[in-house]
């Protein structure tokens, strides 16, 4: 390398980095002040740093056949921040893709190009914000929670307005917020957390969080705190029916119930993406099924629609939770009281059957299993299937790669081709799963596929798209892909 293309390098990654960091300022400002969360082929940018930009601008080279540059970019994020537009998720790589290199923007401004692909969503009004309670501060209560204040703020859909805990003792609330702030698994905060124990509030970047302190549902009032018709999300684990569940119904001030495991009954069980369109409005208790479940049921719906599944068995290779004991001790259920930090355990998974309650046309047809093992969060579902058709490990490949890029689930479902990619790399992924395509087995008509997801994060993002529905919310993905 010559002196002069070490000059050029180094001016061309300045010019970069200032177009990222010019960036970033807007993209907060469309996400806080707009609901608009901007992406990069499915990248997400909110809350991103500068390298992060520049990455996910790279990435577009895995996809096209020419690289996207931050400098042809840069005017769509800014005629964007002068549009008026409702709360949506946009991929201005793609927009911006398509107008430079594809001709889709013939004759016309980048703003005015916008204006044309984005008009389905310009001057709407839109729905009220819905009130929203957290049933429990667990792991998932605690990750729900930073999703919704990481959305707070004017236009804000899903506002949390308060968390349900049972009675604690004294300095309960500042180990509370503590919690929030501080995780061993998915990093710090990304803001300000402060408590106010006079009133029992947790204040998180703009959050007025009012925490209750009870022990059942029927203990609460939640009207006398300016909560009206909330969606309670129940996340304790505690009850999975409709009796149980529909006690918090006779709260006042609550109007729908979710469940952020698995139902019983003829609760509906709900995997956004897939079943999603079976969510009612007089439906009030809906359960967001399990982490597995949907981890594997878009993968396996894309993969049905395209070549058929025969029959299969799903194994799940899967981070230990905490219902295991940390060191040998009880438990009620078989193998689980084996230390979850030392050993691999083999426990039983109804995510395979559960499939059907999301996707009745492979009802009978899976059969499941799980293993637990000794790291804390991210797993693994491989998926050995019998197809009604034959293909080749390329076209499997590459087909769910055009779906994870251009369908109606290329939120749920990512793809990756690195062949060094490991469990600590997918924490914080916020997909129901990523497809491994460089461990994906095919033959003929049998297929073997290898599917990440952070069993925590991933999930509580859906989790959050089901509370949007719930609440008759409507959050678009732009541009349309079929």
């Amino acid at each position: 390398m010559t002196v002069q293309s070490e000059h050029e390098y180094q001016k061309s990654w300045q010019e970069r980095q200032t177009y990222a960091e010019n960036m970033l300022p807007i993209i907060g400002q469309l996400y806080r002040n707009k609901g608009i969360e901007i992406t990069v082929y499915g990248r997400p940018l909110v809350n991103a740093s500068a390298i992060d930009v520049i990455k996910a601008h790279k990435s577009v080279a895995l996809h096209e056949e020419s690289k996207l540059r931050l400098r042809e970019s840069y005017p769509f994020i800014e005629a964007l921040n002068e549009m008026d537009i409702e709360p949506s998720k946009i991929d201005i790589g793609m927009l911006a893709y398509d107008f430079l290199f594809k001709g889709k923007g013939e004759g016309l401004t980048e703003k005015e190009y916008l204006a044309k692909e984005l008009a389905s969503i310009q001057h709407h009004n839109g729905s009220d914000a819905k009130d929203v309670v957290l049933y429990g501060f667990g792991r998932i209560g605690r990750i729900l929670a930073r999703l919704l204040i990481e959305k707070a703020g004017p236009s804000s859909k899903l506002n949390l307005r308060a968390i349900v805990i049972r009675p604690g003792k004294a300095g309960d609330l500042a180990k509370r917020a503590s919690l929030l702030r501080r995780d061993s698994v998915h990093g710090a905060f990304n803001g300000s957390i402060t408590i106010d124990e006079e009133n029992n509030v947790i204040k998180a970047n703009g959050a007025f969080i009012k925490v209750i302190y009870a022990k059942s549902p029927s203990d609460i009032d939640y009207t006398q705190y300016g909560i009206e018709n909330a969606l309670v999300v129940d996340n304790t684990g505690i009850w999975s029916d409709e009796e149980g569940l529909g006690q918090h119904l006779q709260s006042k001030g609550v109007d729908k119930v979710l469940l952020t495991a698995p139902a019983k009954g003829d609760i509906k069980n709900i995997v956004y993406g897939v079943n999603d369109d079976m969510i009612l409005a007089e439906d009030n208790i809906i359960s967001a099924a399990s982490c597995t479940t949907n981890a594997i049921t878009p993968v396996l719906k894309a993969i049905n629609d395209q070549f058929g599944i025969k029959n299969g068995h799903v194994e799940t290779v899967h981070s230990y939770t905490n219902d295991q004991n940390l060191i040998d001790n009880y438990h009620k259920s078989p193998r689980r009281g084996r230390s979850a930090p030392l050993n691999m355990v083999i426990t039983s998974t109804g995510a395979a059957k559960a499939v059907a309650k999301a996707l009745p046309e492979l009802k009978g047809l899976l059969t499941g299993n799980a293993i637990r093992v000794p790291t804390p969060n991210v797993s693994m579902a491989i998926m050995n299937l019998n197809l009604k058709q034959a293909t080749t490990t390329e076209g499997l490949n590459d087909y769910l790669r055009q779906i994870s890029l251009n369908s109606p689930l290329q939120n749920q479902v990512d793809y990756t081709a690195s062949t060094e990619i490991v469990s600590t790399d997918l924490v914080g992924s916020r997909y129901a799963g990523v497809v491994d395509s460089q461990a994906t087995i095919v033959d003929e008509d049998r297929a073997v596929l290898y599917v990440w997801y952070d069993n925590e994060f991933g999930y509580s993002c859906q989790v959050v798209s089901v509370m949007y529905k719930m609440a008759g919310i409507d959050i678009p993905t732009l541009p349309v892909k079929a």
